[in-house]
């Protein structure tokens, strides 16, 4: 399986953010990918609820709906859609969709863990003051392999991804727009963490820069972990493509050598 992921530098305009992510797309098909990864909120990166509520889409309506599912069918490829604000009744999501060879969806994927936090005498982010939590634990295939589906914030939460691990995911997929300030200690300790409990391949791709006029910075580093916790692909500090390739018996020989999973006991 060869994988692409899109680190992004989305702001608050739509319209440029999927004008950005259709050339980058048309540039992930020169590699000839079996997936293209996009980022966490890669067609809207705001400062307020009301900006991100303004983006939303009622799916399969919606721009950016539109686009991951046009480019998915002319160029052939999966495409797992970072995660863009979905519209449902009243709620608003941050969601993950998922589109196969043809521009068909295949899954969705409502993020379950919101970040709120409020720094004594510092800053404060209350997700879940603009996102309502989603509650399903989602896997999707791809050519016989099975596909986890997680976002940002859910790294920091293992049992999330045992619970991928034991609905037989072989790879995960992490889009994130992770803050500068948490992501130069956390983002690869955590992303390689998750790779080598799961034994998965596990790839984790950011949003990079500032937003938010300036305000708010993402720390990017999107990479590709392999199931023994090795970085195999990584982008630096600008928009860009990762390309990797996943080795399918390694991964069966790191968990038949080690297998941890037989060993459970809780």
């Amino acid at each position: 399986m060869k994988v692409v992921q899109i680190q992004m530098n989305s702001q608050s305009d739509k319209a440029r953010n999927l004008a950005d992510a259709a050339r980058l797309l048309d540039e992930a098909a020169g590699e000839s990918p079996d997936i293209v990864v996009l980022p966490e909120y890669w067609a809207m990166l705001g400062n307020s609820p009301d900006e991100f509520h303004a983006s939303a889409e009622t799916f399969p309506d919606g721009d950016a709906y539109a686009l991951m599912k046009q480019k998915a069918a002319e160029h052939g490829y999966y495409v797992h859609g970072g995660s863009i604000v979905e519209k449902a009744g009243n709620a608003f999501y941050n969601t993950t969709v998922v589109f196969d060879r043809s521009g068909e969806e295949v899954t969705r994927y409502r993020k379950i863990h919101l970040f709120d936090v409020d720094v004594p005498g510092g800053a404060s982010h209350r997700e879940s003051e603009t996102i309502a939590r989603g509650e399903e634990v989602v896997t999707y295939d791809v050519d016989g392999r099975t596909v986890g589906c997680s976002i940002c914030y859910d790294i920091r939460f293992p049992e999330l991804f045992r619970a991928l691990r034991d609905k037989g995911a072989e790879v995960i997929m992490l889009p994130a727009a992770f803050t500068l300030m948490t992501g130069k200690d956390h983002w690869e300790l955590l992303a390689r963490a998750r790779a080598v409990e799961t034994q998965t391949y596990f790839l984790a791709t950011g949003q990079f820069g500032t937003h938010a006029d300036g305000k708010k910075a993402c720390y990017g580093h999107t990479l590709a972990v392999n199931p023994w916790g090795h970085v195999i692909a990584q982008v630096g500090d600008q928009v860009g493509l990762s390309v990797s390739k996943l080795d399918f018996p390694y991964l069966e020989t790191v968990r038949q050598n080690l297998p941890v999973a037989n060993h459970h006991v809780l």
